[in-house]
């Protein structure tokens, strides 16, 4: 992880709860106790969270908000009660925001383990590897694979096992080996790029909420379309830069 990686993980970093249990978020935090620049930056940018936080904090509802907006409404129905009450809705609406800003514990990655994985997977796709064997030979992929433990025995689709192979990767998640398989579709590829089709493979076990279907479920990750679907022990992982018909085509 680098720098700019690191800055992109910690700015919804939240000092004193559990952010720092993502294994992204840690590797991050470790990163910027070894880099000064990187500790200033987050010194920073804590320092103007917890500033923000506070005055969040400060904002209260006016006194006898409820009540005279209980009273107001057991009322009668006259306009001037209507009026009256038009005029305070949006000072409780602005408190209640304000309120569910501070307290409501924000939507974190964490709580869904599969959205996170493909997230990781895709971010390793778009720059954060190198593939450790160049070939086209997919037996001789396998071998590789299988002698550095990771998922070897996969099964491709027919389509798929046609494409243009151009070597394999290893990655991990949270411990567990994840085979990367480098395909290219033919298309100009950007430079310094050597693929532009990824399959990820890797335990369905290792992979909270992994989906149990052999059928792809498509989704736009980041930049790539991807599909996911589930065979055997395996969960597999494909994306492409493009739209859903341009993946389809690798999954017949």
């Amino acid at each position: 992880m680098n720098p700019l990686e690191a800055k992109i993980h910690l700015l919804p970093y939240r000092a004193g709860t559990k952010d720092a249990e993502d294994p992204q978020v840690n590797e991050a935090l470790a990163l910027a106790r070894s880099n000064p620049e990187l500790s200033r930056w987050l010194e920073a940018q804590s320092a103007s969270q917890a500033a923000l936080r506070g005055q969040f904090q400060r904002i209260a509802p006016p006194a006898g908000l409820k009540e005279q907006i209980l009273s107001e409404f057991a009322a009668s129905q006259s306009r001037s009660a209507r009026r009256r009450l038009l005029v305070l809705a949006p000072v409780a609406l602005l408190t209640v925001v304000a309120l569910l800003a501070v307290f409501w514990p924000p939507r974190r990655a964490a709580d869904q383990p599969l959205r996170l994985y493909q997230n990781r997977m895709v971010r390793t796709a778009l720059g954060g590897y190198a593939m450790n064997l160049l070939t086209n030979d997919l037996g001789g992929v396998r071998e590789y694979l299988a002698q550095h433990r990771a998922p070897a025995d996969f099964t491709l689709p027919t389509s798929l096992q046609h494409a243009t192979l151009a070597g394999c990767a290893l990655s991990d998640w949270r411990g567990a080996r994840v085979s990367l398989l480098c395909f290219r579709t033919g298309k100009p590829l950007p430079p310094g790029a050597a693929s532009d089709l990824w399959l990820f493979v890797v335990d369905r076990a290792s992979v909270d909420h992994a989906p149990t279907t052999t059928a792809p479920q498509f989704a736009q990750v980041s930049l790539l379309m991807t599909a996911t679907w589930t065979e055997g022990n395996k969960l597999y992982f494909l994306g492409i830069q493009g739209r859903e018909s341009d993946l389809r085509p690798y999954l017949l």
